[in-house]
């Protein structure tokens, strides 16, 4: 008589259950990781220069700079609040984005760098961000002396910014960059991405939410 008959009752034996179901999980972690395998791997950020130590004056009137900022991701970008073109819609963007980072709260800043901080008081900012909903637990506003806000905006960040008149009143006259900076937790630029591009503003969040979520 064989010893491998069915039991009286019918089914297999124990131990081939047990034998049956390491097969499978084996076979189920061989797949697991066959599938890690073949995705796309994600490149880490670029690391484009760190920027150099500014403080500036919030839109509530506190001194605050990469100091207060320090430990935790943030998105910069660069406006004055009498701008009729296209500082309505670069603020409107990232009040957007705001809300489409909801889910990350307090572990990623926003910051808007006023590129006319004579007439952009603290008073002035402050009406600015209500008009946009700005969350002033998330999102800063900065003025501050001309001089160190341009050699910060354009030294450090390596974007546009500037005059091509005197006269504080020639409002054309004042010009700056369009791209929104994503800058990690200890200050070092992670990309630049083009506001009037969907597609970019929307990598941005997915930059943002890597940078956040400790990955590099």
């Amino acid at each position: 008589m064989t010893t491998d008959a069915l039991n009286p009752s019918g089914t297999p034996p124990r131990s081939v259950n047990r034998f049956l179901w390491v097969a499978l999980a084996s076979a189920a972690c061989l797949l697991a990781l066959g599938v890690a395998l073949l995705l796309p791997r994600e490149e880490p950020l670029q690391r484009l220069g760190k920027l150099p130590a500014f403080t500036f004056t919030r839109q509530d009137g506190q001194p605050f700079g990469l100091q207060q900022l320090e430990g935790r991701p943030w998105v910069a970008n660069f406006i004055f609040t009498r701008c009729p073109t296209i500082c309505p819609v670069f603020t409107a963007k990232l009040a957007r984005f705001q809300k489409q980072t909801a889910d990350m709260g307090g572990e990623l800043a926003l910051v808007s760098f006023s590129v006319d901080p004579k007439y952009d008081t603290p008073e002035r900012l402050t009406a600015y961000a209500a008009k946009y909903g700005a969350d002033p637990a998330r999102w800063s506003f900065l003025t501050g002396d001309y001089e160190q806000l341009k050699q910060t905006v354009v030294g450090g960040f390596k974007i546009a910014m500037g005059r091509n008149d005197e006269n504080e009143d020639d409002i054309p006259s004042i010009f700056h960059g369009s791209h929104f900076v994503l800058v990690d937790r200890t200050g070092e630029i992670r990309g630049y991405y083009n506001s009037e591009d969907d597609d970019a503003v929307e990598r941005l969040r997915r930059d943002a939410g890597r940078l956040v979520r400790g990955g590099e």
